[in-house]
């Protein structure tokens, strides 16, 4: 006669046991708590221009990420180099160390499209927790800093460039680069070095880029935008941004609304992205043809 052990094990919640309603709540509540940290979190960025130093550096590090959740990173460990879920780390062979899986980073991943009551579309997030590579059982190595060819950089920069650019003897209160919103196009100063060139036409560009948005066009706004956008650009593509600084951000973004200062970084970060994403193009076209001659 067989014994029945079944009694020793908590028996499976049954599918009508499950309250989607308390399920619901939980996650509202879960996203509403991430929201008021991001939210939180800007209004910290926009009243300290060290803080928002520290974001932009985040945004330059984690590009592909939304503003939000680079505010989200920025609350949650600042120092992060390398996010993924603890399915990601498993796939690369590492762990969560134990005394971190507690401590997630939180941030919004989408969760797709869905029809409002009304017909109208709009998008669902989930909140997703990920991990630095610093929680993990992976070792940490030293990331080599990030070089290219100057010429090649400079290059792939005006790839592609939304206005025309041309070059001149002088510009006026000593700038490098000009942006000329009534003409749509940007002058630059003969003469200047590499650095100082990546970093005068980069906020001459972006601010060219931001001109096309179809929204007004406020030159000090933009000015302030696109300071920050060819900061975000150094820091990315290996070019000295150590001069720059950001005092007094709320001067420049002119709101207090939590919800309207991450628009504005997320305009910020945009613009970033998609210089970037070019450029990016460019050097790999760059490259493309070397490695084809190194092959022959």
């Amino acid at each position: 006669m067989s014994n029945n052990f079944d009694d020793i094990f908590e028996p499976a919640p049954q599918a009508e046991d499950f309250d989607k309603e308390a399920w619901a709540a939980k996650k509202k509540a879960e996203r509403d708590e991430v929201y008021a940290l991001a939210d939180a979190t800007a209004e910290e960025v926009c009243a300290d221009g060290g803080k928002f130093r520290e974001y932009l550096d985040v945004q330059a590090n984690f590009r592909h990420y939304s503003a939000t959740n680079a505010l989200l990173i920025l609350a949650a460990k600042p120092d992060a180099r390398r996010l993924g879920d603890k399915d990601f780390w498993r796939d690369q062979g590492v762990y969560i160390k134990r005394q971190e899986f507690g401590h997630p980073i939180k941030i919004v991943e989408s969760n797709g499209e869905y029809t409002r009551d009304d017909g109208s579309i709009g998008v669902s997030y989930n909140i997703k927790h990920v991990y630095d590579i610093s929680q993990t059982t992976s070792r940490m190595r030293a990331q080599p800093p990030v070089s290219h060819d100057a010429r090649a950089l400079l290059g792939a920069l005006i790839y592609k460039k939304p206005v025309p650019i041309q070059s001149v003897d002088e510009l006026p209160d000593g700038l490098g680069a000009l942006y000329d919103h009534e003409q749509e196009a940007i002058f630059v100063c003969r003469g200047m070095e590499a650095n100082d060139l990546f970093c005068e036409v980069s906020k001459a560009l972006a601010q060219a880029e931001l001109a096309q948005t179809g929204e007004e066009y406020d030159p000090q706004t933009a000015s302030f935008k696109a300071h920050c956008v060819s900061y975000i650009l150094g820091k990315e593509f290996g070019v000295d941004v150590s001069d720059y600084s950001f005092e007094n951000p709320a001067d420049f973004l002119r709101t207090d609304d939590p919800q309207e200062i991450r628009t504005e970084l997320s305009e910020i970060r945009d613009t970033a992205y998609d210089i970037s994403a070019r450029m990016a193009r460019a050097l790999e076209k760059e490259k493309s043809p070397r490695h084809t001659e190194q092959e022959r």
